[in-house]
């Protein structure tokens, strides 16, 4: 019974359970550990999105003869220069467009209750529940629309206390991008002194990981402005109005994949109703050829098909990352799934290669 293969599924998922449950009474001799790794994991994570961010342009900036310390020191230039040019050019616009979006909320509350009111007193076809239920939801749509604002407002107070945190991130990304390439060939030489064979699977599973982070983090970044740059000309060709703060919106929304191309439209649908309802429909083929062009032309260059994920993947993992991490889980969720669907694949590849060693 020993070597049969359901019995040894039952005895691992047994132990597993096990481990989980003494993990869980055992948590607080991990909290000072726990506690250390939140304090970097802001600057440490923040550090290495720029770090696949930057990398290609020191890489390019060293082939083309220019010291590795120097390029550094140009892309953090860089980074100064366009953090100026958004504070001074961007920001101000787009937080006029945001106050006016904010203070003209209750009036398109009231307008929207208002529309209801009315096609409830011409409608005899909705039974009675559902209206009263439609009638219940405008009654309190005011509070609604307030504790959404002050769930924005919450919002936009985290991203700032997360901005403070940032503060270690350009000395992380510094030395990322100085000795980062140095990480991989030290530690595989250290592993040869035990096991060769260990130390060059090692080495393929990080290039794996590497690869598909660099992918997505580059890819991901490239189709989200790409994309929010697309829509600010669609809205302003238009006439929409807050196209600035809502093409800001869809770009920082479309980093969350799949869904968040469908997130990004919902406010510029509804402000295009209140401006002239059949701006929604201009709104609507925008955002369809912003999209075409982004799933034809811009995602296949850009990011291809590296990661080789389902879209039903992609929602079912966001969907529960979503639920047990909040906005943190919407964004790592894919990645995170990435790589341990590249360790997976690493460690079965390696399973396969010893099988077919043995019988050879």
């Amino acid at each position: 019974m020993i070597n049969k293969k359901w019995f040894q599924l039952i005895v691992a998922a047994i132990a597993i359970s096990l481990l989980i449950f003494l993990l869980h009474e055992i948590q607080f001799f991990f909290q000072p550990i726990l506690t250390y790794i939140s304090a970097i994991a802001i600057p440490l994570v923040g550090g290495g999105v720029l770090y696949y961010i930057c990398r290609p342009v020191v890489e390019w900036l060293v082939r083309n003869k220019v010291p590795k310390v120097p390029a550094i020191l140009l892309v953090f230039i860089g980074f100064i220069a366009l953090g100026y040019f958004i504070v001074q050019f961007i920001a101000p616009i787009a937080q006029q467009q945001y106050t006016r979006l904010i203070n003209n909320i209750p009036e398109m509350a009231r307008m929207i209750e208002e529309w209801v009111n009315y096609w409830q007193q011409n409608q005899k076809i909705i039974p009675d529940n559902v209206t009263s239920a439609i009638q219940n939801f405008t009654d309190n749509l005011q509070s609604y629309v307030q504790n959404a604002s002050s769930a924005v407002i919450n919002v936009l107070t985290n991203i700032v206390a997360f901005l403070f945190s940032l503060v270690l991130v350009p000395f992380f990304l510094f030395f990322m991008l100085k000795d980062g390439e140095r990480l991989l060939p030290f530690l595989t030489g250290y592993m040869k002194e035990k096991s060769v064979k260990f130390a060059d699977s090692f080495e393929r599973w990080a290039r794996s990981v590497d690869h598909t982070l660099y992918t997505f983090i580059l890819g991901q970044l490239t189709v989200s402005v790409a994309v929010g740059v697309l829509l600010l000309i669609g809205y302003l060709a238009i006439g929409l109005q807050y196209s600035l703060t809502l093409s800001l919106f869809a770009m920082l929304m479309n980093v969350i994949p799949f869904i968040g191309p469908f997130l990004a439209v919902i406010p510029a649908l509804f402000v295009a109703l209140f401006q002239d309802p059949i701006m929604v429909l201009w709104v609507a083929i925008i955002t369809i050829i912003a999209q075409q062009i982004e799933g034809n032309l811009i995602s296949p260059n850009i990011m291809g098909k590296a990661l080789h994920i389902h879209p039903l993947t992609i929602i079912t993992v966001i969907l529960a990352a979503g639920s047990l991490a909040g906005l943190l889980g919407l964004l790592f969720a894919i990645p995170a799934y990435a790589v341990i669907k590249a360790t997976i694949k690493h460690f079965y590849e390696e399973w396969k290669k010893d099988n077919v060693e043995k019988h050879v």
